[in-house]
């Protein structure tokens, strides 16, 4: 699989399981991304685990489903919490599959 992305196992995104990878020049992560059941609008739709330096898997970060306040569309942002990455995700590149996201990192804010 490529680098930075998550295959989900469906196009329903919110719902789905998925598997993926994150690398970046200081970490390398293989992911598994399992739905979250919850009522609170502000809970992840995802929890994001990962496997510790002995092989356990841990949970890391999430993904949570957000609005663009400026077109009302939906999208998702996912944060690994131990290496402060934050990205987006979006369609990949060159493909047509909406099970498969890419993992578009950004950022701080004040980032110079």
């Amino acid at each position: 699989m490529t680098t930075n992305c998550i295959k989900f196992t469906s196009d329903d995104i919110e719902t789905a399981k998925g598997i993926g990878s994150i690398s970046t020049l200081t970490f390398d992560l293989d992911i598994t991304v399992e739905p979250v059941a919850s009522s609170n609008p502000m809970a992840p739709t995802h929890r994001v685990l990962g496997r510790s330096p002995r092989g356990k898997l841990v949970e890391c970060g999430g993904i949570w489903k957000k609005q663009n306040k400026d077109t009302g569309s939906d999208y998702f942002t996912l944060t690994v919490r131990d290496h402060a990455f934050n990205a987006n995700l979006g369609k990949a590149a060159s493909q047509d599959d909406t099970s498969l996201q890419a993992i578009i990192p950004w950022g701080p804010k004040d980032a110079a």
